[in-house]
């Protein structure tokens, strides 16, 4: 029997196929309809006898990029119509003052109130369903107050909208997020409501298409990491918004496992963005909030940071005559300037060809022009581009490793993606990280990660009380703990002594604990977990020679630079490990 990953992504579908002949990939175009690029690439792989199958998909992603979800409605406490226009009065940029903000998902037409209002202690004005008007649209949204506290009055009104509109697709905040902080409980909702007709439609297309090709039902990964069922996932789409780089991560994961290394960096440097997440102790570190689309989206999430710059990212000169490079993009048509499909900007593939970092013909056939790569970077030094977007890529290294109290020193590389590998080893010079892993499915690692995905499913539960005050906790979980007056909070494992763990843990992150002062517990999280199939990688065919830098190694859709002063070779699971001599 075989397991099979399939990752979806903007320009290419992967595919991965693990079975008693080894590890099989594919990739072949993304098409507008995404069932179809599914089973063209399962039939790439000669899928057959399969016994799981898991799914990473784009399509929420790039409805809410693209605004082209459902028409919704947003229904909350009267009063409080304006909630996701008023947002929270902050700007992404602080002193860049005219800067146009994205308008909500929701016109302020569509924001409707209704005659009700719960405290935190209770009742404060009985809900009137008489005043809640006409509705239409697509889908509706409803986030009413304190509901995190006590849904009645909202699943009431929910509930009032689902009969007058069967055909609708109905979210309340406390079935999706169930959290206090109303502006970011609203966002979540309006985004689950607005992308879930159309992703629904999708996942179901993608079953009936799967039932043909005598595939099982696919489950599909979700933000948090792990997989869940297809109709798990139709239910609320705003939780596989970052189903992508979820899986990337869990590959990571995966081969630094094999490689035996508790504490690693994913880094996924694609075409026209980079993602990287900590990994610590042999997990991924987690959030329970991320920015997607400029929207707020209050749901567990692999930590991923994302930057705008890639391999096809355009470099140019900003007014000042100061170089940059991104977040423009050359994309996949017509590409970098050596691709000889007449693009004419200059890209950090052109430098890295021109610097000959890359063959000039690559594994897939694809011919690599360095006369029309020198011609589009005329003016710029190919090494000052490189140096450039390295710049970029170490910021986000540094965020999630540095800024975050974790020294990069103890931790290895793990480079994938079409661009990674090509500048991994410059940027663990940088952090002074002394091993850089790249599997020999770089190219494909995201759908390795469906391979190995587990099945996830969480809750959360707010308590907003001092955590003196409270009873028993589960045993297994994390708790969302902050001092007494401050507004953000730290996730904490739990514990017997949960008070002690958050000093530490507060030290660590901020520098100082304050162990006189009262400690807040805002809210207790927990997951329940069906584990995946343990991956076991193939050998290396052939010798298991070292490769001296400088030098260049061709892999599964994936170029890899070995710079001068490092050395690499391949593990028992074909992993390049490499390391400075």
């Amino acid at each position: 029997m075989a397991i099979l990953g399939v990752d979806v992504g903007g320009t290419f579908t992967d595919a991965v196929l693990l079975g008693e002949d080894g590890l099989v990939t594919a990739k072949v175009p993304t098409e507008a309809h995404q069932e179809e690029s599914v089973v063209a690439a399962v039939r790439a792989v000669g899928a057959t006898a399969v016994e799981r199958f898991a799914h990473g998909t784009t399509i929420a992603t790039n409805a809410l990029l693209e605004r082209k979800g459902a028409r919704t409605t947003f229904v909350t406490t009267a009063g409080f119509e304006h909630l996701l226009h008023l947002a929270r009065q902050t700007r992404p940029q602080l002193y860049r003052l005219c800067e146009d903000r994205l308008a909500p998902l929701v016109p302020i037409e569509r924001c409707i109130g209704v005659r009700e209002r719960i405290g935190p202690d209770g009742v404060v004005v009985p809900l009137e369903l008489a005043s809640l008007p006409p509705i239409e649209g697509e889908a509706v949204a409803v986030c009413t107050l304190f509901s995190f506290r006590d849904p009645d009055h909202e699943r009431e009104i929910a509930n009032e909208i689902r009969r007058r509109l069967p055909e609708a697709h109905v979210v309340a905040s406390h079935e999706v997020a169930p959290e206090f902080r109303e502006y970011e409980r609203a966002s979540t909702t309006v985004v689950d409501a607005y992308l879930g007709p159309l992703t629904a439609r999708y996942l179901r297309a993608l079953g009936a298409r799967c039932r043909d090709e005598g595939l099982p039902e696919p489950l599909v990964m979700r933000s948090s990491g792990g997989a869940a069922t297809l109709e798990e996932a139709a239910a609320h789409a705003a939780r596989i918004l970052v189903s992508g780089p979820a899986a990337g991560v869990v590959g990571a994961q995966v081969v630094a496992r094999l490689a035996g290394i508790e504490n690693a960096i994913s880094f996924d440097m694609g075409g026209t963005s980079t993602d990287v997440c900590l990994i610590a102790g042999g997990a991924p570190e987690r959030s329970s909030e991320r920015t997607v689309a400029g929207q707020p989206v209050r749901l567990p999430t692999v930590d991923v940071h994302t930057v705008g710059a890639g391999g096809g990212s355009i470099a140019w000169e900003d007014s000042g005559g100061a170089l940059r490079v991104g977040p423009q993009s050359a994309g996949a048509d017509p590409g970098p300037a050596c691709y000889g499909r007449g693009g004419t900007m200059p890209t950090v593939t052109d430098a890295n060809l021109v610097l000959g970092r890359l063959p000039t013909r690559l594994a897939g056939g694809l011919e690599l022009d360095t006369a029309a790569a020198g011609r589009a970077l005329a003016g710029l030094e190919p090494a000052d581009v490189v140096r450039a977007v390295n710049a970029e890529m170490l910021r986000a290294l540094r965020v999630v490793s540095v800024e975050r109290g974790h020294d990069p020193r103890e931790f290895a590389l793990v480079a994938f993606g079409g661009a990674g590998p090509l500048h991994a080893c410059e940027l663990a010079e940088e952090l002074e990280i002394g091993t850089v892993l790249v599997p020999a499915a770089a190219g494909v690692l995201s759908a390795l990660g469906l391979v190995a995905s587990d099945e996830r499913r969480d809750a959360v539960r707010s308590y907003l009380v001092p955590l003196a005050e409270v009873g028993p906790l589960p045993r297994e979980g994390e708790a969302d703990l902050r001092y007494a007056g401050q507004s953000f909070e730290l996730s904490v494992p739990l514990q017997a002594d949960l008070a002690g763990a958050f000093h530490l843990a507060h030290e660590a992150r901020y520098g100082y604990a304050d162990r006189e002062r009262t400690i807040e517990l805002v809210a207790v999280r927990t997951v329940e977990v069906r584990s995946g199939p343990v991956v076991e990688l193939p050998p290396p065919p052939g010798t298991d020679d070292r490769i001296v830098g400088p030098g260049v190694v061709e892999l599964e859709g994936a170029t890899c630079w070995i710079p001068p002063g490092w050395v690499g070779a391949r593990d028992g699971h074909s992993t390049l490990i490499l390391t400075r001599s």
